[in-house]
């Protein structure tokens, strides 16, 4: 009788924790061997670029550390093209470990749900932000492994819905990765272990940084698309209620930085969040209707509840400085990723001016991606049974982004506590969605949408 298959590394694990008491006796090799022997199966729910991307991913990961094969068998996403595309393109690539048939290839805006009722070990879930507390409060319901894109709302209530689900995941022991994958890459580990030994003291100040010359432009015009639904699905990173704006779609993970760093000054170890936010920020750059709702710019001013201040910038406008990284100054030294990994201090020289003086330089080589590392962590955990959950702190450094946007937009010093209690709904989630139905936002006679103001919008319900 064959092992059903959602619950073989469930099996596997309980058969490695009794193995564990004869651990010392039992080859590592062996081990290993009798993993190789079945495969882990996986669906993913949005086929856009980065939901093919962590299917990559996820094969490699499995590749790279010589276990159980990954092989992928469902697909889910609103878009037949999407899903075609992108099962042609990862077959041409990976070859029979893609092995979803037609009719495990579902389209529309519940095929999520069809995806869930095959025997999976984890789902990959890649939609578009606004989806995924509903999606992954789905697959915890069904009690399946998951890798959970970031950010993983776009609105507080997303938030409060996705944390709800987190704490029923792990009732449930369930292994849960989130794509804030700087946690699983060489540099910003070996970072953190100089944080907490103390090499640059307490931390004082952040600055942390994801000015860049933008994303895609719009996909589709309206003569190409067969509603208003659809076209703003097509073009979703430029709608609030879908991407969540450049701070939370983007910039999350420079904040997510942040509050790793905050946590290690606290307690030494779990990311802590802000408590209060003031923001500035507009669109000077991205004007044109096409440009949906957002921002092209923002500021803010993050305080943690130890008086720890945490600057931000998040730009989308070409021809301007750019960085994506992230500095730390404490009361012995700075850290910085900006280059080349290091520690600092600025030293006088002999002619009055200050220079840069590397205290230490990361020299990691050969690391794995990262985006392939958090693949392997996950399924580790999932093979050995650790407890293994990053639901929390991806749920809340999706909530400080939120928070950041929500100064912004408002112009109002808001705090991380009235954010999260009464932040504004975006996401219709008691709607039931279809091509016909009304998207949130609607432009106007001329095709444009309403732009937030601050000093003028209310960001609280």
């Amino acid at each position: 009788m064959s092992t059903p298959r959602r619950s073989f590394l469930k099996t596997t694990a309980a058969a490695s924790a009794a193995a564990s008491l004869t651990a010392a006796a039992a080859p590592a090799a062996k081990l290993r061997a009798a993993h190789q022997e079945d495969v882990i199966r996986v669906g993913v729910i949005g086929c856009g670029g980065r939901g093919s991307g962590a299917v990559g991913d996820a094969i490699n990961a499995a590749r790279e550390a010589g276990t159980s094969p990954v092989k992928l068998v469902a697909m889910a996403d609103v878009f037949e093209d999407h899903v075609k595309g992108k099962h042609d393109a990862l077959k041409r690539q990976f070859g029979e470990q893609i092995d979803v048939p037609e009719d495990a290839r579902y389209v529309g805006f519940d095929a999520y749900k069809k995806v869930l009722e095959h025997d999976l070990d984890y789902v990959i879930i890649a939609t578009p932000p606004g989806f995924r507390p509903d999606h992954f409060a789905a697959a915890v319901e069904k009690g399946v492994h998951i890798f959970c894109e970031k950010p993983v709302a776009t609105d507080a209530p997303g938030v409060r819905k996705f944390l709800a689900a987190v704490e029923k995941s792990k009732e449930k022991s369930l292994k849960v990765g989130v794509g804030l994958q700087r946690h699983h890459q060489g540099n910003y580990l070996a970072i953190a272990d100089q944080i907490r030994d103390g090499a640059i003291g307490d931390i004082i100040a952040m600055k942390v940084y994801w000015n860049g010359g933008g994303v895609w432009d719009p996909r589709k015009s309206r003569d190409q698309v067969s509603g208003e639904m659809e076209y703003q699905m097509r073009n979703w990173y430029y709608y609030c209620w879908l991407c969540g704006d450049q701070i939370v779609e983007q910039h999350i993970h420079n904040l997510d930085v942040g509050n790793w760093w905050a946590g290690i000054k606290a307690n030494g170890s779990d990311p802590v969040f802000p408590v209060v936010c003031r923001g500035m920020g507009g669109r000077e750059v991205r004007t044109d209707k096409k440009y949906g709702n957002i921002f092209d710019h923002t500021a803010c001013q993050y305080e943690y509840a130890d008086g720890t201040q945490m600057i931000s910038e998040g730009r989308h406008q070409p021809g301007c400085w750019n960085s994506v990284s992230e500095i730390a100054h404490g009361t012995k030294g700075n850290v910085s990723t900006q280059g080349r990994t290091r520690i600092y201090h600025m030293e006088k020289k002999d002619d009055g001016s200050y220079a840069e003086k590397i205290d230490w330089a990361y020299r990691g080589r050969n690391d794995k991606s990262p985006y392939v590392q958090e693949h392997i962590d996950l399924q580790a955990a999932m093979r050995d049974g650790n407890d293994y959950n990053e639901g929390y702190y991806g749920g809340m450094s999706t909530m400080t982004a939120i928070l950041g946007r929500m100064a912004c937009y408002s112009g109002k010093e808001l705090t991380m506590d009235d954010a999260l209690k009464n932040g504004r709904q975006l996401f219709p989630y008691d709607q039931e969605l279809s091509w016909d139905a009304k998207p949130p936002v609607l432009p106007g006679e001329d095709g444009a949408y309403e732009v937030p103001t601050p000093g003028v919008t209310n960001v609280l319900s």
